[in-house]
């Protein structure tokens, strides 16, 4: 094994977790909160929706549905508030918030790592919980999207995480079984949604992979 490749097969993440990615054939990432740092603004615009439509706004809980495609969000928020406002036109306002922000969410670093050192090496796909038009407009201000094998977003399924329609569409666009792929997730209801696709998933967390 020469020396590039085993940049490619073993990565020393920040924590000192040795990942060995040799045995798989594909790689899954799931965008905001992983690829992207784009919770914070996530988050804020949801507080502003929130006080908008007279939720009370639980930072705790709302980073908790990261991964959740915005209109199932606003289903999940009625439930739990006794609220009955319509889901679109909730996450169309959402929508209207967040792109009022002028901040432009980084990549981070350690996954985008582990894109780069992959490419043209295995297979890669994002399944995100993101509308399509945001996944587009993110991924094509970071050069990502031309990279991509499969990109599959909440307007692509029919049912969003943590169900694992989105990630086996990732696989079968890809071309690569389920049992093959390695999913990198931020979030409880995403690790849950990789599981149930029967695929292995490690955790982003503040930046860093935990597990």
């Amino acid at each position: 094994m020469v020396e590039g490749d085993i940049h490619i097969t073993f990565l020393n993440i920040k924590v000192g977790i040795n990942l060995n990615l040799e045995q798989y054939q594909g790689l899954i990432f799931d965008m905001d909160g992983t690829l992207v740092d784009s919770m914070p603004s996530h988050l804020e615009a949801w507080r502003v929706t929130c006080e908008y439509y007279g939720y009370p706004f639980d930072q705790d809980y709302m980073n908790s549905l990261g991964g959740v495609p915005t209109q199932q969000t606003v289903v999940l928020l009625n439930e739990k508030f006794q609220l009955s406002h319509d889901p679109k036109t909730v996450a169309l306002k959402k929508r209207h918030f967040w792109n009022q922000m002028t901040i432009v969410p980084a990549l981070i670093p350690v996954t985008h790592d582990i894109f780069q050192a992959n490419l043209g090496h295995k297979p890669i796909g994002i399944g995100t919980g993101a509308e399509r038009q945001h996944a587009l407009e993110l991924l094509s201000h970071h050069h990502l999207l031309d990279k991509l094998d499969a990109l599959v977003t909440a307007t692509d399924v029919k049912q969003g995480k943590p169900h694992p329609e989105t990630f086996l569409t990732v696989a079968q666009t890809m071309g690569v079984e389920p049992s093959s792929c390695l999913v990198f997730e931020d979030t409880q209801i995403g690790y849950q949604a990789a599981k149930a696709a029967g695929m292995d998933c490690v955790l982003v967390k503040d930046g860093q992979i935990v597990r």
